[in-house]
């Protein structure tokens, strides 16, 4: 193993870094809950039937539900490229627009995976928050 495969103790990871990977896990999550929910018996029903959770699935609907989806892929890069003031503050008020989403989401929903990627997603959020809230202060 050359020394450049890894990361040596005591090496700081920068918190564009840190936000960008915590954007990575909560996609993850949200993949892993939409495929997840197909194994929900008559969920792959209700979805040939033309709704998913008793919402119409349109055309409008699925341009929502990839907005919303490409909004948090594009905050993994965003995070590494954007001014630091500028992501900072996107760092802190998205994630809360998605934490209200996921609480919106769950009311209702009996299954305890859904609930546990809920929360799981919730804590990944709030992390992003509070690193972006204790940006350094050299950065900004």
């Amino acid at each position: 193993m050359t020394s450049e495969s890894y990361i040596p103790e005591g090496v700081r990871i920068g918190v564009r870094l840190k936000i960008s990977a915590l954007w990575v896990a909560m996609l993850f999550l949200f993949a892993y809950g939409d495929i997840f929910g197909s194994f929900v018996p008559g969920h792959i029903d209700e979805i040939r039937g033309g709704k998913i959770s008793g919402i119409e699935i349109t055309q409008t609907f699925l341009l929502a539900a990839s907005v919303y989806v490409a909004i948090a892929s594009l905050m993994i890069f965003l995070t590494l490229v954007l001014r630091p003031t500028v992501i900072r503050w996107t760092n802190i008020v998205l994630p809360i627009l998605y934490i209200v989403s996921i609480v919106a989401s769950v009311i209702g929903e009996s299954w305890v995976y859904f609930w546990f990627l809920s929360i799981a997603e919730g804590v990944l959020l709030l992390l992003i928050i509070w690193y972006a809230w204790r940006w350094p202060t050299l950065d900004r």
